[in-house]
């Protein structure tokens, strides 16, 4: 991200408070307390990690992970600030013998000083960059997910008062081997300027030809806008990639002050992903630092045994704006278009798009639309 806020004086503002760290200045010491939240530790507090006993003894791994009963809602981090989530990661199975979909059935929820809303409410496989309900490995700077499963964040999240995560289970079981761990820092103080994270999910199951799909909106409030998950089923044949992502803000009605020139070209890649290989055009991931396509797939292995792999094409795709954040004063608003190329010319498509949409604002911030509810949320 952009440190340049945090830079005072010839100060680093940034590693004064927290927020963390490059390899230039690694070396400088802080006043912040690091702190670390997981089973084994539940409420961070001083010398009070990995009591629990396993048939090894106490302390030798006895509380590594949780259980998450069927319908609950548990908290998973509850901090006094002021302070920084600076790293956390999450592990958990992604079927049960209920389903295939616990990564869309699991929500993932962050509350910011003791609000009543979400600041962060998306389906956790999304949250990660792993639409579908299916893993892949993802590579870049502020999400990383290892093999097999193992989901990283590093987007910086400063609090003032208070910082409240919670995983809510939607899926028809209980889902055992739940694996989390969140480590921060508690500071002193937060520049004025330090916003806070807050992340969307939204889907149209098939939207609607000639009518952008809405990304986000009604974002009140001075902000940053820092990242992009889209997780693409074609519904039509052909190319399907060529829709411009728009962002209208601080006055923006008809027209947007910024607007791309293609789906691919937002991700990074250009003219479709595509690639021959073994005399065939095929599209290629990828995973970058700042962009990626992480996930493609024709095939479904959730009933594969019954019902065969035929599926339409789904494409993951991120996008991360840490060296050039989209900034607004007042609001913001995001649409991407559904078009695509069938040789000849352009065509309208309807497809299935889901989206994260990632940014940082001052609160308070507007409610989010409801979440849709869990059969709605499962892939195509």
């Amino acid at each position: 991200m952009d440190s340049s806020p945090f830079i005072r004086g010839g100060k680093h503002m940034i590693q004064n408070h927290g927020l963390g760290f490059g390899l230039s200045t690694a070396p400088l010491m802080t006043s912040g307390r690091t702190r670390s939240i997981s089973a084994e530790n539940p409420r961070g507090d001083v010398g009070a990690g990995g009591k629990e006993a396993s048939n090894l003894g106490v302390a030798r791994k006895g509380r590594p992970c949780i259980t998450l009963p069927q319908g609950a809602t548990i908290t998973l981090a509850e901090i006094t600030g002021p302070g920084v989530l600076q790293h956390f990661w999450i592990t958990v199975t992604d079927r049960t013998d209920k389903g295939y979909f616990v990564l869309r059935d699991l929500v993932f929820r962050i509350y910011w000083d003791d609000e009543a809303e979400p600041s962060v409410e998306v389906p956790l496989g999304d949250f990660f960059c792993n639409g579908f309900g299916t893993r892949c490995n993802v590579n870049s700077l502020p999400i990383v997910v290892n093999p097999t499963g193992g989901m990283n964040c590093y987007f910086p999240m400063p609090f003032r008062q208070s910082a409240r995560v919670t995983i809510e289970n939607q899926h028809a079981a209980d889902i055992n081997g739940f694996f989390y761990q969140f480590n921060y820092t508690l500071v002193d103080e937060l520049p004025e300027e330090a916003g806070y994270f807050h992340a969307q999910w939204r889907r149209e199951n098939i939207t609607t030809e000639a009518v952008d799909f809405t990304i986000l909106d009604g974002v009140i409030g001075k902000g940053h806008y820092v990242g992009t998950y889209l997780a693409w089923a074609a519904l039509e044949r052909y190319w399907w990639g060529e829709g411009e992502i728009k962002f209208f803000m601080d006055g923006d009605e008809e027209w947007p002050t910024i607007c791309g020139t293609g789906t691919e070209d937002y991700f990074g890649g250009a003219w479709c992903f595509y690639e021959k290989q073994n005399g065939k055009i095929v599209e290629t991931p990828y995973n970058t630092p700042y962009l990626g396509y992480p996930f493609y797939s024709k095939a479904d292995h959730t009933r594969s045994d019954i019902f065969g792999e035929d599926s339409v094409p789904m494409h993951g795709l991120y996008r991360w704006h840490l060296m050039d954040p989209i900034r607004f004063e007042n609001e913001l608003r995001v649409t991407i278009q559904q078009m695509g190329h069938n040789s000849r010319a352009l065509f309208e498509r309807t497809d299935d798009v889901s989206s994260v949409a990632y940014w940082y604002q001052a609160e308070p911030h507007a409610p989010f639309p409801a979440l849709k509810p869990v059969e709605r949320r499962w892939p195509r």
